[in-house]
């Protein structure tokens, strides 16, 4: 559930202080790590998870109904399409979230 957290090593995104990122001593590190001091708690994008097909459909799953005879019968199965689909990509989000990484408590109860 919920793989949408941070996976990279390294400092948190909203504190102040380094953590480990600045142990190599190289400027790079230095720079993101003071750059990191201005990010902002919100989320205003998401990757999405639907896809567009070859029609032009969105949807998060695509099917298409095939014939199958057999023993002198026919059958109707569904097959799930998996090949020709592109995702939809970063959506903009109706109303900001705040990032799944904030480290305050922001309600106590």
């Amino acid at each position: 559930m919920g793989g949408s957290g941070s996976k990279g090593k390294g400092s948190w995104p909203f504190s102040g202080s380094g953590g480990d990122s600045g142990a190599d001593g190289n400027e790079q590190s230095l720079a993101r790590l003071k750059g990191s001091r201005n990010a902002t708690p919100f989320v205003f994008t998401r990757r999405s998870s639907l896809y567009f097909d070859e029609d032009g459909d969105l949807a998060h799953e695509f099917y298409e109904e095939t014939v199958v005879t057999k023993n002198g019968r026919r059958r109707s199965k569904l097959k799930r399409i998996q090949k020709n689909l592109i995702p939809q990509g970063i959506v903009k989000l109706d109303h900001p979230c705040i990032h799944v990484d904030f480290p305050i408590v922001l309600c106590e109860g």
